[in-house]
């Protein structure tokens, strides 16, 4: 069951402190070539906007950038913010990219806005859509991808007649429902918002319904990794992920920081309390360590692949991290092979 699970990174192109967006996306592509020989099958990147300190805003020219400088790894996007862009637009984009650099190129697709709401409403012109238009959008995309709009008024180029796998992102039971019901691969959050990780992805399970896109349910599931030589070595750097994550509970934006020797005089018992549960899902040890929770996870949940994320503040021991998580993985226990959907 377990042997060969593909692995894979979302990357947000984070700015550490005192950097500038070029920087950080200088160590994606770094870190996307080092992937590509460790066995890495996909590297995304996200979506958000209006955070100073996140260079994931225009996915689609990442895309790019990571799809020229690497030659087998998957790239995709984790994901595009669907309700943000016309789809004709997003067909047109992803098409492109598929063109130039066939067999290549994946679109995850999002319901959330990735950033706030002032935001959103700028992005989206003032037109804020809502969960029931998500779908119809879903379906006008998947059109344009289609042979058979040969005939329609409004056909998107290069995109009309390529086959670019979809996949549903989600943190909630709303993209569970969609991705079920569609027969669509199905990505879920689990590395920040845990609390519907369960109930979500067994009724994904249970309520697939096989289509065109897959004849049997494909479940991604993302997880903060975070590993190094020691355990202890690899929770003190899991200091800096944890000072940059304390701005989602803070409601602010941090740069990603140098670690520290004791987070108990940066957040208050509270802080530490509601950020160990939205990281439930996190994984921080040695290989060995690693590869124990990462495996029982695996089983636990019948995940099909894994999405890797990882933010240290120093560039050449986060790829010691990805490198040892590769390792670690690809040393699961053997059993039935599982083919990918991809």
């Amino acid at each position: 069951m377990l042997t060969n699970t593909p692995f894979s990174i979302l990357d947000l192109a984070i700015l550490r402190k005192g950097d500038d967006a070029a920087d950080a996306y200088k160590r994606s592509l770094d870190l996307a070539r080092h992937a590509e020989k460790w066995g890495y099958h996909r590297f995304w990147l996200a979506e958000h906007h209006n955070m100073p300190h996140v260079g994931s805003s225009s996915p689609t020219v990442l895309m790019g950038y990571i799809a020229q400088g690497t030659s087998t790894i998957r790239v995709g996007s984790g994901g595009i913010m669907l309700p943000n862009h016309s789809p004709l637009m997003v067909a047109e984009q992803i098409g492109t990219l598929a063109t130039l650099y066939p067999e290549r190129i994946d679109l995850g697709l999002g319901r959330a806005p990735g950033t706030d709401q002032k935001t959103a409403a700028v992005l989206r012109r003032g037109r804020m859509e809502s969960v029931q238009e998500f779908p119809q959008d879903l379906e006008e995309l998947q059109q344009f991808f289609s042979d058979e709009n040969l005939d329609a008024p409004v056909r998107a180029f290069p995109a009309e007649g390529l086959t670019v796998p979809i996949y549903l992102l989600g943190s909630s039971m709303d993209s569970a429902y969609l991705a079920a019901s569609k027969g669509l691969p199905y990505v879920f959050a689990s590395h920040f918002a845990p609390n519907y990780f369960q109930q979500a992805t067994s009724y994904y399970r249970n309520h697939f319904q096989a289509s065109g896109n897959g004849a049997r349910p494909y479940l991604i599931a993302c997880v903060n990794v975070i590993s190094a030589d020691t355990d202890e070595e690899a929770h003190y750097l899991a200091t800096s992920f944890y000072q940059m994550a304390l701005g989602i509970i803070r409601g602010r934006s941090y740069p990603l920081p140098a670690p520290v020797e004791d987070m108990d005089q940066i957040w208050s018992m509270q802080e530490a309390a509601a950020l160990q549960h939205m990281m439930q899902y996190t994984f921080i040890g040695s290989k060995d360590t690693i590869q124990s929770g990462l495996e029982s996870f695996v089983h636990q949940h019948q995940i099909d692949e894994l999405m890797i994320t990882t933010n240290l503040y120093d560039h050449e021991k986060r790829l010691h991290s990805f490198e040892l998580t590769a390792a670690a993985i690809q040393s699961f226990r053997t059993g039935p092979v599982q083919a990918d959907q991809a």
